[in-house]
Protein backbone atom coordinates (compact mmCIF):
# COMPACT_ATOMS: atom_id res chain seq x y z
CA UNK A 1 0.00 0.00 0.00
CA UNK A 2 1.25 3.26 -0.95
CA UNK A 3 1.27 5.89 1.86
CA UNK A 4 2.91 9.03 0.05
CA UNK A 5 -0.98 10.97 -0.35
CA UNK A 6 0.53 12.02 -2.93
CA UNK A 7 -2.12 11.35 -6.67
CA UNK A 8 -0.74 8.14 -8.63
CA UNK A 9 0.97 8.65 -11.86
CA UNK A 10 -0.02 7.56 -14.79
CA UNK A 11 2.66 4.30 -14.49
CA UNK A 12 0.99 3.90 -11.12
CA UNK A 13 -2.67 3.74 -12.82
CA UNK A 14 -1.76 1.83 -15.40
CA UNK A 15 0.15 -1.19 -12.67
CA UNK A 16 -2.90 -0.74 -10.76
CA UNK A 17 -5.10 -1.49 -13.71
CA UNK A 18 -3.06 -3.82 -14.99
CA UNK A 19 -3.13 -5.85 -10.87
CA UNK A 20 -7.00 -5.46 -10.90
CA UNK A 21 -6.69 -7.68 -14.47
CA UNK A 22 -4.74 -10.19 -12.79
CA UNK A 23 -6.58 -10.60 -9.57
CA UNK A 24 -9.80 -11.39 -11.68
CA UNK A 25 -11.80 -7.94 -10.99
CA UNK A 26 -14.33 -8.08 -14.25
CA UNK A 27 -15.07 -4.48 -13.50
CA UNK A 28 -12.76 -1.62 -13.33
CA UNK A 29 -14.18 2.05 -13.49
CA UNK A 30 -13.51 5.48 -12.21
CA UNK A 31 -15.57 6.98 -9.97
CA UNK A 32 -16.04 10.88 -8.08
CA UNK A 33 -18.07 10.97 -4.93
CA UNK A 34 -19.48 14.46 -3.48
CA UNK A 35 -17.86 15.87 -0.66
CA UNK A 36 -19.13 15.53 2.78
CA UNK A 37 -21.54 12.52 1.85
CA UNK A 38 -22.02 10.12 4.36
CA UNK A 39 -23.22 6.28 3.44
CA UNK A 40 -24.12 4.32 7.03
CA UNK A 41 -23.85 1.12 7.38
CA UNK A 42 -23.79 -1.21 4.16
CA UNK A 43 -22.45 -4.18 2.05
CA UNK A 44 -21.86 -5.04 -1.39
CA UNK A 45 -22.00 -8.67 -3.67
CA UNK A 46 -18.45 -8.26 -4.64
CA UNK A 47 -14.99 -7.57 -3.70
CA UNK A 48 -13.56 -4.06 -3.67
CA UNK A 49 -9.78 -3.17 -4.63
CA UNK A 50 -9.88 0.44 -5.22
CA UNK A 51 -6.91 3.47 -5.69
CA UNK A 52 -7.35 6.78 -4.22
CA UNK A 53 -6.64 9.62 -6.76
CA UNK A 54 -8.17 12.37 -5.43
CA UNK A 55 -9.73 13.40 -2.20
CA UNK A 56 -10.32 11.23 0.67
CA UNK A 57 -12.77 8.82 2.45
CA UNK A 58 -13.14 7.41 5.88
CA UNK A 59 -13.87 3.76 5.72
CA UNK A 60 -15.28 1.43 8.54
CA UNK A 61 -15.17 -1.99 8.10
CA UNK A 62 -15.80 -2.96 12.12
CA UNK A 63 -12.11 -2.33 12.97
CA UNK A 64 -12.24 1.55 13.56
CA UNK A 65 -12.36 3.89 11.12
CA UNK A 66 -8.96 4.28 8.44
CA UNK A 67 -8.86 7.39 5.95
CA UNK A 68 -7.58 6.90 2.68
CA UNK A 69 -5.78 9.87 0.70
CA UNK A 70 -4.23 9.78 -2.68
CA UNK A 71 -1.98 7.12 -3.34
CA UNK A 72 -3.52 4.90 -0.76
CA UNK A 73 -5.18 1.17 -1.90
CA UNK A 74 -8.07 0.16 -0.35
CA UNK A 75 -10.26 -3.29 0.01
CA UNK A 76 -13.42 -4.50 0.91
CA UNK A 77 -14.32 -7.90 0.75
CA UNK A 78 -17.69 -8.77 -0.73
CA UNK A 79 -20.50 -9.01 1.75
CA UNK A 80 -18.31 -7.12 4.15
CA UNK A 81 -20.61 -4.47 6.38
CA UNK A 82 -19.30 -0.91 6.17
CA UNK A 83 -19.41 2.75 6.27
CA UNK A 84 -18.07 5.59 3.95
CA UNK A 85 -17.56 9.45 4.92
CA UNK A 86 -16.45 11.70 2.08
CA UNK A 87 -14.09 13.89 2.64
CA UNK A 88 -14.89 17.84 1.88
CA UNK A 89 -13.04 17.69 -1.59
CA UNK A 90 -15.02 14.48 -2.38
CA UNK A 91 -13.41 11.33 -3.57
CA UNK A 92 -12.03 9.99 -6.70
CA UNK A 93 -10.80 6.77 -7.33
CA UNK A 94 -9.95 3.87 -9.45
CA UNK A 95 -12.16 0.84 -8.71
CA UNK A 96 -12.13 -2.66 -9.60
CA UNK A 97 -15.11 -4.89 -8.28
CA UNK A 98 -14.97 -9.14 -8.99
CA UNK A 99 -18.42 -10.16 -9.01
CA UNK A 100 -18.89 -13.47 -7.40
CA UNK A 101 -19.55 -16.54 -9.93
CA UNK A 102 -22.80 -17.17 -10.57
Amino acid sequence: MQTSNAMPTDAERTAFVSRLEREGFDEILTKTLEANVVIELHSHPYDVLALVLDGEATIDCGGGPRTFRPGDVLEVAADQPHTEHYGPKGYTFLLGRRHKAT
